[in-house]
């Protein structure tokens, strides 16, 4: 079967400072996949690159034949403006721009879509109020509602479950698992170790660079996660910085 995605020696940066390096592997349609590592590890920059919003310093990132309306971004909250005046439904709506155009009209059809992507994430009534009115879990179910409208073969999910409660990130799980279930492509970056290892068969573990990538069991083991630290640790000086889930320090 052909991968969905490949990447092959793909270096990704800033100002051509690297932040992800010489990466090379593959994912398989229909993967389940979670990336880890510590704080600064280039998670966010890998999936930037994946999504087209950054060009590869060298080597490339082959999408299987996917275009860019085939892949569903969610960003992390902190990248979104929540003082723009926007409602929720405009911008849950934003995910039909696939089928009706960046201009395409909201007839009955589109607008019934909404409501029902809406309801799936427990958003109901939430309709006309402003993003910036929205808790940390309904600005994230929010970003969901408007991932199921994209109805997108790759799935990106940046930090999906950080910093909201219990139930939101059960509900949202739920999601995650329907779309591994019809076969979509799922890439979520993760800091809760124990979420992985129970929902995730395939991890890889990203410190600037590649680490450990294939089942989950092997790649979180305690000799992996002190060489992601290490590796952390050799491009910042703070050990804070080099922190992740339960990953073990040196002195463990």
């Amino acid at each position: 079967m052909a991968a969905q995605l490949q990447f092959r020696d793909v270096t990704l940066g800033y100002d051509r400072h690297p932040a992800v390096h010489h990466l090379s592997g593959e994912v398989a349609p229909g993967a389940l996949l979670a990336i880890v590592g510590p704080n600064g590890a280039g998670k966010s920059t890998l999936f930037r690159g994946i999504v087209g919003i950054l060009k590869p310093l060298a080597g490339s990132i082959i999408t299987g034949g996917l275009n860019i309306r085939d892949i569903a971004y969610l960003p992390q909250t902190t990248d979104i403006d929540r003082s723009f005046p926007i409602s929720v439904f405009d911008l849950v709506g934003t995910g039909l721009w696939r089928s009706t155009g960046f201009f395409g009209g909201m007839g009955k059809v589109e607008r019934e879509k909404i409501a029902q992507a809406l309801a799936a994430v427990g958003l109901n009534g939430f309709e006309n109020r402003t993003i910036g009115t929205l808790s940390g879990g309904q600005m994230q179910r929010m970003l969901f509602a408007r991932v199921l409208l994209q109805d997108a073969r790759l799935i990106v999910l940046d930090e999906p479950f950080n910093a909201i409660d219990t139930r939101t990130s059960a509900d949202l799980l739920a999601l995650v698992r329907h779309w591994h279930a019809e076969k979509r492509t799922v890439l979520a970056a993760l800091h809760d170790m124990d979420l992985v290892r129970a929902n995730f068969p395939e991890t890889l573990l990203l410190a600037r660079g590649k680490v450990a990538w294939g089942a989950t069991a092997d790649v979180l083991s305690a000799d992996n996660l002190l060489e992601a630290r290490r590796m952390c640790e050799a491009f910042d000086d703070s050990a804070a910085a080099c922190a992740v889930g339960d990953m073990p320090s040196r002195a463990a």
